[in-house]
C-alpha cells in the first residue's frame, strides 16, 4: 500500500470512531456504606417473638416481633434489622429470605417506612426516633407448599419451626448478647418437642427466656401424633426422643428398638467421657410429608425418617446412624467447632476449612456408635462402609479435585443437584473425612500395638469444661497436637497427604491396618438390598456405572462407566432391555448373560426427553458389589472399633 493511500484508509478510519472514542465511558457507582459489623454489647431489652402455626393448610406462619429501640439507634434514627442468612449446620448462606412477605413495621399503632438494603437484602432499614421507643413487626413465613419450592416445614400434621426462619434480629450486636422471649401456637391438641422449655404449656406455649443463639439452635417438632421416649443414661442428664409421626401407628416402637437408643447415649457419653448440654432432645419425624433433615443442635437435633423407622425395624438399618452422627455434633461442631466456622451473628460470612473434623469425623463416629449402641449390628456397619469405601475409591472427580477444596461446595453449590456429581465431587469431606479417621484410629491402634486409639483422642479433644454449650473454637494445629498426645507421629503431613493431594484412591489404608480389605462379589449385601428397597432403585454403580429407578428412569450415571461411554445421561429412561420391555430383573439378566458370552453387549432402548435412542453397552464384567473380606493373620482392628464399651 502507498503512503498516500495509507493515509486515506486512516483518516476514513478516524472519521468512523473518533465519535465514539470521544464519548465518556461508563463509571462504577460507589457501593453504599456496610452495614456496621457486630459489636460484643447487650442489646438492651428483649425482642419478643411470638409464632403462628396453626395455618398449616396453606403452609403459612405468622409472626409478631417486638424490638425495643436503642438509645444509640434513636440518635442515629435508623434501626437495622437482620433476617437470619448464615445457618449453622449448613455451612452457607441458605436463610430462606425469599419466604418473607408481608412485613410491616409500626410504632405507637403508626405504620414505619422500611427499606431494603440495595446489596444486603436481608437487612431492613427503618427510621427510628425517641418517638419510637419500641418496633411492632409482623411478617409471614410463606413456606413450600410442595417440595419443588423447598423444604416443606408444614403438613396436615407436623410442624417444624426453625426459629432463624421466623424472627428478625438488630444489627449491631453479637446474637448471644440478645435475649429473647419466643413463644408458639400450634393446632389445637398437638404436643411439642424442643430443647427449648417452657413457662408455660398449652395451643399457645410461652419458653423461658433466652438468648437469640440459642433461639435458633431450638427448632421445634410440633405434631398430632407425638410420644416422647426417655433416653436418660448413667450420668442422669435428661435425654429424651420426641417422636412426630404423618399417623399413629409409625409411633409403635418397641422396648428393644427404644433400648438401643438408650445405649447411644450411653455409648456416646462413654466415648467423649463429657456432655455439653444440661439436656438433650432428639427430635425425629418419621414422615414422608414433612421434609427430610439432619440437622446438628448443641441440645437437640433436627431428624427425619421414613415412616417405618419403627414399623419396619428390619429394613431401615440404612439411615440409623442419622440420629448417632447428630448427636456427635454436640460434640464435634457445636461445642468444638473450627474457628472459621464461627461467626458472631448469622449474617456474617463462615468459612469450612476444616469440615473435614467437624462433619468427617462425624461421619465417622456416627458410624461407629450407631454400631455399638446396637442401632445398627456390627456386620451392618462393615457393609455401610464397605460401600462408602468402594463409592468413594471409585470417585473420578479426584483425579483433578483434592478432597480440602471440597470444602467449599456448601456455599459453591448450596447442596443443589449436580449434573455429574462423582465428576464435580460434593461435600465428600463427610465420607472420605470417616475413611481418613478410620485410616488415623487404625494407625495409631497400630502404633501402639492396640493401647491406644481415636477413643483417646475424643475424649481429650471433646471433654474439656464437661456441662459448658460455650463453643470451644480450635485451628489445625491443635488438631494435630491432640493427635500427637495420644500417638506421636508425624500427623500435620499424614493430614496433608490425604487433603491437600490429589489422590487417585480412597484412603483405604483404615481398612488394611484395620485387618480388612475390599473385594467385589455378584452378591449385593443386605445394606445395598435394603437401600435399594428404600429408594425403589436398582443398585448397577459398580457394574454398569448407573443407578436405576423401578420405572427405568436413570437416577445416576457415573462419569466415565460402562453406561457413560455408551452415550447414557442421568435422567434419561430406559424403555427397553434386548429387545423387552424394561424391568430391573431383565437389566439384571442383561448383565449375567453379557458375562456368559463376551460377544453379546447389553442393548438398551432409552427415551432421551422426545427423542428414543438404541445404546449398545460392550460390558461383561458381571454384577459387582462391594464387600469386606476379613484378612486372616492380622489383628482385627476393626471389629474392635465397632464393639460396644463397658
Amino acid at each position: 500500500m502507498t503512503r498516500l493511500r495509507l493515509l486515506i484508509a486512516l483518516t476514513a478510519f478516524t472519521s468512523l470512531v473518533s465519535p465514539a472514542l470521544a464519548q465518556p465511558q461508563p463509571e462504577f457507582v460507589p457501593l453504599p456504606p456496610q452495614i456496621a459489623p457486630p459489636q460484643d454489647r447487650p442489646f438492651p431489652g428483649s425482642l419478643n417473638v411470638s409464632v403462628d402455626a396453626t395455618d398449616t393448610a396453606h403452609h403459612i406462619m405468622s409472626i409478631h416481633e417486638t424490638v425495643p429501640v436503642p438509645q444509640d439507634a434513636m440518635q442515629k434514627g435508623e434501626m437495622i434489622l437482620l433476617y437470619p442468612m448464615w445457618i449453622p449446620g449448613d455451612h452457607s448462606p441458605t436463610g430462606v429470605i425469599s419466604q418473607l412477605g408481608s412485613l410491616n413495621v409500626s410504632a405507637g399503632g403508626k405504620t414505619v417506612a422500611w427499606k431494603r438494603d440495595p446489596v444486603e437484602v436481608a437487612a431492613f432499614h427503618i427510621p427510628v426516633s425517641a418517638a419510637t421507643p419500641v418496633l411492632d413487626v409482623h411478617f409471614q413465613l410463606l413456606s413450600p407448599v410442595t417440595p419443588d419450592e423447598g423444604r416443606v416445614v408444614m403438613t396436615p400434621s407436623i410442624v417444624n419451626v426453625q426459629w432463624d426462619q421466623v424472627s428478625l434480629y438488630p444489627a449491631g450486636y453479637y446474637t448471644r448478647d440478645i435475649r429473647v422471649l419466643p413463644s408458639v401456637r400450634v393446632p389445637h391438641g398437638w404436643q411439642i418437642g424442643s430443647a427449648l422449655r417452657a413457662a408455660t404449656y398449652g395451643d399457645s406455649t410461652q419458653f423461658n427466656a433466652t438468648t437469640y443463639n440459642t433461639l435458633v439452635d431450638s427448632p421445634i417438632y410440633a405434631g398430632r401424633y407425638f410420644r416422647k421416649f426417655d433416653l436418660t443414661g448413667p450420668d442422669h442428664v435428661p435425654v429424651s426422643l420426641d417422636v412426630v409421626a404423618d399417623d399413629a401407628d409409625s409411633l409403635n416402637a418397641t422396648p428393644a428398638q427404644i433400648e438401643a437408643h438408650r445405649n447411644l447415649v450411653k455409648q456416646a457419653t462413654t466415648l467423649f467421657g463429657s456432655h455439653h448440654y444440661d439436656h438433650y432432645d432428639f427430635l425425629l419425624a418419621l414422615t414422608e410429608e414433612l421434609g427430610m433433615i439432619g440437622l446438628e443442635h448443641h441440645q437437640s437435633s433436627e431428624n427425619a425418617a421414613d415412616p417405618g423407622y419403627f414399623t419396619e425395624w428390619d429394613k431401615t438399618f440404612p439411615e440409623r446412624d442419622l440420629l448417632a452422627h447428630e448427636y456427635t455434633h454436640s460434640w464435634n461442631g457445636k461445642y468444638r467447632r473450627p474457628a472459621d466456622l464461627w461467626a458472631p451473628n448469622f449474617n456474617t460470612p463462615q468459612r469450612g476449612s476444616m469440615l473435614w473434623v467437624y462433619e468427617g469425623q462425624t461421619q465417622y463416629w456416627g458410624n461407629v456408635l450407631a454400631a455399638r449402641s446396637g442401632l445398627v449390628t456390627k456386620e451392618q456397619g462393615f457393609e455401610a462402609l464397605a460401600y462408602m469405601a468402594a463409592a468413594y475409591d471409585n470417585q473420578t472427580g479426584r483425579q483433578w479435585r483434592p478432597l480440602e477444596d471440597t470444602t467449599n461446595d456448601p456455599v459453591i453449590a448450596q447442596r443443589a443437584p449436580l449434573s455429574w456429581r462423582d465428576w464435580q465431587r460434593s461435600e465428600d469431606y463427610y465420607v472420605e473425612g470417616q475413611l481418613i479417621w478410620l485410616d488415623a484410629d487404625t494407625l495409631i491402634r497400630k502404633l501402639s500395638g492396640g493401647r491406644k486409639s481415636l477413643d483417646d483422642f475424643a475424649r481429650a479433644f471433646f471433654a474439656s469444661n464437661n456441662g459448658s454449650f460455650i463453643t470451644n473454637p480450635y485451628e489445625f494445629s491443635a488438631v494435630v497436637s491432640a493427635l500427637n498426645t495420644v500417638q506421636p507421629y508425624d500427623w500435620a503431613k499424614f493430614l496433608h497427604d490425604r487433603l491437600d493431594a490429589i489422590r487417585l484412591h480412597a484412603p483405604l489404608d483404615g481398612l488394611t491396618n484395620g485387618g480388612y480389605r475390599l473385594v467385589y462379589t455378584a452378591e449385593p449385601t443386605s445394606f445395598i438390598k435394603a437401600s435399594e428397597g428404600r429408594r425403589h432403585t436398582t443398585d448397577l454403580s459398580f457394574s454398569l456405572g448407573m443407578t436405576v429407578t423401578k420405572t427405568g428412569t436413570m437416577r445416576r450415571v457415573h462419569w466415565q462407566s460402562p453406561a457413560f461411554k455408551a452415550g447414557l445421561t442421568s435422567g434419561e429412561t430406559i424403555v427397553a432391555v434386548n429387545d423387552m420391555t424394561y424391568s430391573p430383573e431383565r437389566l439384571i439378566h442383561a448383565i449375567k448373560d453379557a458375562q456368559k458370552d463376551p460377544k453379546q453387549p447389553i442393548r438398551l432402548l432409552v427415551k432421551s426427553a422426545e427423542h428414543v435412542l438404541t445404546v449398545s453397552i460392550p460390558y461383561h464384567d458381571g454384577l459387582r458389589y462391594p464387600h469386606l473380606a476379613r484378612v486372616d493373620g492380622t489383628p482385627d482392628y476393626l471389629g474392635a472399633i465397632y464393639t460396644p464399651r463397658p
